[in-house]
């Protein structure tokens, strides 16, 4: 997952994520598997005006940036998919912070190595 986009204003991971794949993830990290229709019905708690739909394809969004894999699963009602987390929250943030910092030392090495040896020293 390549963060493309860092915003200043948000907490957590949705800094990163927009915000409703954000609550997805959130979600998806304690329940690690989960199938569309689960995720909907958490979802439609905070969000009543949610479509199942749409939680379908933000969980899709989040499998093509790699945070979610996704099985086909056959039961009585047919054919479903089955979504499973692809890594933990602590190696996903560990990842964010990675690629952002090489970024800043890609782009602005002088003033990334003054800052971060100013607060080792605090």
């Amino acid at each position: 997952m390549e963060p493309h986009e860092f915003k200043l204003t948000e907490e957590g991971i949705k800094a990163v994520l927009p915000p409703l794949e954000a609550e997805i993830m959130e979600y998806m990290w304690k329940v690690k598997v989960a199938t569309a229709g689960e995720v909907y019905e958490h979802m439609k708690k905070s969000h009543p005006e949610m479509r199942r739909s749409t939680v379908s394809i933000l969980m899709n969004r989040l499998c093509e940036k790699g945070l979610l894999s996704r099985s086909v699963d056959y039961g009585r009602g047919g054919m479903r998919y089955v979504y499973s987390i692809t890594t933990t929250r602590e190696e996903f943030e560990e990842r964010v912070v990675q690629r952002i910092l090489d970024a800043l030392m890609s782009n602005f090495r002088e003033a990334t190595y003054a800052y971060l040896s100013r607060i080792r020293k605090e």
